[in-house]
């Protein structure tokens, strides 16, 4: 294989190197699916009086809201970033966990049968969900961090992709 055929290219350019929708016509069909995180990083004094509150703010149940907005994010990629296809959802499942004293793992897991991948779903519906999180916790600090945000792996595609959480 020559340099220039193992060379990556970004695929939303033409060859003028103008934006363009990627055409997904000829690809196959299949199952599909992504696992994405976002961390929530909080001041330790916020981190104990969520806890002590059971994950509750004056707006509500932050979780729960989290994960509602996630999933609509899920849903609305398309209209989010120009060049994703609408896609079928299959299947979403967000979790939000504590990782350590003062930390939230959100972790957005999206599956479909389609010929393009899910990568950006999850990734949008863990970050909105993240930034919901902080929406709902800023009135206690405005020194809580987002990120990072990763894409955990991929399947169903020409490439699957993985790496430790």
């Amino acid at each position: 294989m020559s340099a220039r055929a193992a060379k990556k290219v970004l695929t939303h350019l033409d060859a003028q190197g103008r934006p363009a929708m990627v055409d997904v016509s000829a690809k196959q069909t299949t199952a599909r699916q992504a696992i994405a995180e976002c961390r929530v990083k909080f001041p330790a004094a916020v981190a104990a009086q969520l806890r002590d509150n059971g994950l509750r703010s004056a707006k509500g149940g932050i979780v729960d809201t989290a994960v509602i907005a996630g999933t609509l994010a899920v849903k609305r990629t398309h209209e989010l970033i120009p060049f994703c296809h609408p896609l079928p959802i299959d299947g979403i499942r967000i979790g939000i966990d504590w990782h350590g004293e003062r930390e939230l793992r959100i972790e957005c897991l999206v599956k479909t049968t389609h010929r393009t991948g899910v990568e950006m779903e999850a990734l949008t519906g863990a970050t909105i969900a993240a930034l919901t999180v902080y929406d709902m916790c800023k009135a206690l600090s405005h020194a809580i961090v987002l990120g990072p945000a990763k894409l955990l792996g991929k399947q169903g595609g020409k490439r699957d992709f993985g790496r430790q959480a």
